[in-house]
């Protein structure tokens, strides 16, 4: 909030400002502070990410299980960051990642607000009066349970929200900042920041991407837009190959297991109604538009007032002139020599204006708009508010403080005026001092719901998952757990079926076995392998079990986690999606594929009787179909090649789309195999 030296007279004024502003800071952050350190824990879903920073740090690469290029994990950044900081402190990955996340959330918040104070602070520092630069989005933000739940959970929504902070801040200093010598550098910035944001997470880009659409069409030289299409593009585009040419999609794998392009307008308004109900969400949001449209009008009018004040009549004696006076030859050649570069000075103006704070304002709130829209029409997801929480933090950066400004002299909004100018100054007066009644009013509602709402819980309170497949994903496991903090993988063996888990791993290790979740918690049902294996082909257990990160964090690295809906395990990803499965959760790979797939023997009594040994020699069938032992060679061949890089390269844009039927017999007819013999007995 840099300004020009101000005088002795308006000294006081900002530092009341800024120490208004400070206060908020300090008492919003600390909060929020708290409040996610009680809530600290690592979700099941965070417990994946880290069991692919075990591999990389066990030397097997950015993989979920050894020997499989499977990409589990959507922001690859976070996978990244959570590998560095693991690597550089060497402390447990789940403490290093309830650091790193409570660290970058906690720090959003003021970066956050810092960005606002520099939108408004102009327009602070010109008023006369007393100014105060108060939190109303920030306190909205915190103030939602599932905003501190997320503070930390192993997840990479601290890292989202900081980067939209910061890119927050980095935009609006670009619309404000003069061109100098170091302009260049500062474009750059923001261009190597922005471009990051398909790495933070790929529907996030809508935000970046607009920031560097902006940008480029500003006024500068063509070198420099090169310049910062190179800089912003480098790194997504690096990865981007790399992901096409060792993972062989073009997306992260819960991209295909969720059908990121799937439509599900029914279910987004549902997870819409989840996130608002309990907290009676609508109020403070109308609360904020509220503040927000009266801080537009109020700029718009003090525009048209210094107008008025500055040329008095002006409408009149052009519209006189425009009456009497004839035009002369020199005023004709200038008519003309306008028309012939009216196109491009409408072009040059309209690229100088594109730098402006109201330009990053409206592009922060479209990315929102947008990003809300997108989550709606996915149909959210099973952890309560979670996905939401970005698009209405972006939706909240103009409003995360407000500027209250009582005027200098309030009683000259009742003195009688004696002169044109003193009316000007009267209705100004009665304005500013009208708008900060009510902005005072709003910040008084907001902080008041705050108080009431900041404890509610979902109905249920995590015991029940319920109808429409959303859960309050924290509550529900320290509830099922006995543990209010469930952070590290050995937390997790008080869930249900855990520590049988275990057991049944050392049981067959050396054997090895495909290991099936039982109804009875305290054990697992098992396929045997075959005694003679085939050739080049390991024993290995394989565990199959919807909870990969709970599962992945128990188990040896040198021990295989699949999963039914297909985050790990592509065959599942590449069914398609059940049009009434759980949101997040409408994959479910039937068992005898993985029996099928891991080697498995296909007849009792070595396989579960719950199983069919029809379908699982069906499914041995359809992995033969052509098209899905490409892909299953895409990610499983060994060793990893350059031919094998530039052969998944090229399969990468086909397999992204490549679907199978769940149904083993569907398969077989859809890829023209021959179907195995029943050996059900005849009737």
């Amino acid at each position: 909030m840099s300004t020009a030296p101000a005088d002795s007279s308006t000294r006081p004024r900002k530092r009341i400002a800024i120490g208004s502003f400070l206060v908020g800071v300090i008492a919003v952050t600390t909060l929020f502070a708290i409040g996610g350190w009680q809530r600290r824990w690592n979700a099941d879903d965070g417990l994946i990410v880290l069991r692919t920073v075990r591999n990389l740090l066990a030397g097997n690469g950015p993989v979920f299980n050894a020997g499989e290029r499977v990409e589990v994990n959507t922001s690859t950044a976070w996978t990244y960051v959570m590998w560095f900081f693991s690597w550089i402190t060497g402390g447990q990955i789940e403490w290093v990642a309830i650091w790193v996340a409570f660290t970058l959330s906690v720090l959003a918040i003021p970066l956050a607000m810092y960005g606002t104070a520099r939108l408004y602070w102009p327009s602070v520092s010109a008023a006369g009066g007393l100014s105060l630069l108060l939190p109303l989005g920030s306190i909205i933000y915190i103030a939602l349970p599932p905003a501190r739940d997320f503070v930390t959970s192993g997840l990479e929504n601290g890292l989202t929200i900081f980067w939209v902070a910061g890119l927050w801040c980095l935009f609006l200093a670009w619309s404000r900042r003069e061109p100098g010598r170091r302009e260049n550098l500062h474009i750059l910035v923001l261009a190597f920041v922005a471009g990051l944001a398909p790495l933070i997470r790929p529907e996030i880009t809508v935000l970046g991407g607009l920031v560097l659409l902006v940008l480029v069409c500003s006024p500068m030289s063509w070198r420099m837009r090169v310049a910062v299409a190179a800089v912003a593009g480098f790194l997504p585009v690096a990865y981007q190959v790399f992901r096409m040419g060792y993972y062989a999609v073009l997306v992260p794998n819960p991209a295909i297991a969720k059908d990121a392009s799937g439509s599900k307008w029914g279910q987004g308004f549902k997870y819409l109604a989840n996130m608002f109900g309990p907290y009676v969400l609508l109020l403070p949001v109308v609360l904020a538009l509220v503040a927000a449209g009266w801080l537009l009008y109020a700029r718009r009018a003090n525009r048209a007032v210094a107008v008025d004040t500055a040329h008095p009549g002006s409408d009149a004696v052009a519209s006189s002139r425009g009456r009497h006076a004839k035009p002369d030859e020199e005023t004709v050649a200038t008519a003309i020599a306008d028309d012939e570069t009216a196109a491009g000075g409408r072009l040059s103006r309209w690229q100088s204006q594109l730098r402006q704070p109201r330009t990053v304002v409206l592009v922060v709130l479209v990315a929102g708009v947008l990003l809300t829209l997108y989550w709606l029409r996915q149909g959210g997801d099973f952890m309560h508010a979670r996905v939401l929480l970005t698009p209405l933090f972006i939706l909240l950066l103009p409003v995360m403080v407000v500027p209250v400004t009582i005027p200098e002299h309030v009683r000259l909004a009742w003195r009688a005026p004696q002169s044109p100018a003193d009316e000007v100054v009267r209705t100004k007066t009665r304005t500013a001092l009208g708008g900060a009644v009510l902005l005072g009013l709003v910040w008084i509602a907001t902080v008041t719901w705050a108080i009431v709402v900041h404890e509610n819980t979902l109905e249920g309170e995590g015991l029940d998952i319920g109808r429409v497949g959303i859960v309050d994903e924290r509550r529900f496991y320290a509830v099922n757990m006995g543990n209010p903090n469930p952070i590290t993988g050995q937390d997790y063996l008080e869930f249900p079926r855990m520590r049988a888990m275990v057991e049944a791993i050392d049981k067959f290790h050396d054997d090895g076995a495909v290991l099936i979740a039982s109804p009875n918690y305290d054990e697992w049902y098992f396929a045997r392998l075959p005694d003679k294996m085939p050739p080049n082909t390991k024993r290995q257990v394989t565990v199959y079990f919807l909870n990969l990160g709970m599962t992945g964090m128990n188990a040896p690295l040198d021990v295989r986690v699949v999963d039914q809906m297909g985050l790990a395990y592509p065959i599942a990803a590449h069914t398609d999606r059940l049009s009434d499965g759980r949101i997040g959760h409408d994959k479910i790979l039937p068992t005898e594929w993985v029996v099928a797939e891991s080697g498995g023997v296909n007849r009792y009594p070595y396989l579960p009787l719950f199983l069919s040994q029809d379908k699982v020699q069906q499914a041995q069938v359809a992995l033969t179909c052509p098209a899905t032992r490409d892909r299953i060679a895409s990610y499983k061949e060994k060793p990893f090649t350059l031919k094998r890089f530039k052969s998944s390269l090229r399969q990468s844009f086909g397999f992204t789309d490549y679907r199978i039927s769940r149904i083993p017999e569907y398969e077989i007819e859809r890829c023209g195999l021959k179907m195995p013999e029943s050996t059900l007995p005849a009737k």
